[in-house]
């Protein structure tokens, strides 16, 4: 079972950047479809974007897709979730998920989550 710990969150103004990251210690990365999800007050937790264990595909939510970049350096044991072009809506507490040999589709239903990180955007 590995552990994960988001950093990177913050208060940012509409169309600025911030850059999440997702430390993960206790197990091989590669072997883990790593993803970020996250939840907005009084809303429901969504997916935003996931690498596969397996190829390295990425997937993205469609209101993030152009926006956002997933990537994973599995030297550091790290992913990261490049958030560009931020918009108010994008504002919510971001966490971290990884699922071994999981598929992007369902992370979801994966037991590994960090504590997540908050991202406000202010507009």
């Amino acid at each position: 079972q590995v552990q994960l710990v988001e950093s990177g969150g913050g208060l940012v103004q509409a169309g600025g950047s911030l850059r999440l990251s997702c430390a993960a210690s206790g197990g091989i990365l590669s072997l883990y479809t790593m993803g970020w999800f996250r939840q907005a007050p009084g809303k429901e937790r969504e997916f935003v974007a996931a690498v596969a264990w397996s190829g390295g595909r990425t997937y993205y939510e469609d209101s993030v897709k152009g926006r956002f970049t997933i990537s994973r350096d599995n030297a550091k044991n790290t992913v990261y979730l490049q958030m560009n072009s931020l918009k108010p809506e994008d504002t919510a507490v971001y966490y971290c998920a990884a699922g071994k040999y999981y598929t992007p589709q369902n992370l979801h239903e994966a037991d590994c989550w960090g504590q997540g990180t908050q991202v406000t955007v202010s507009s």
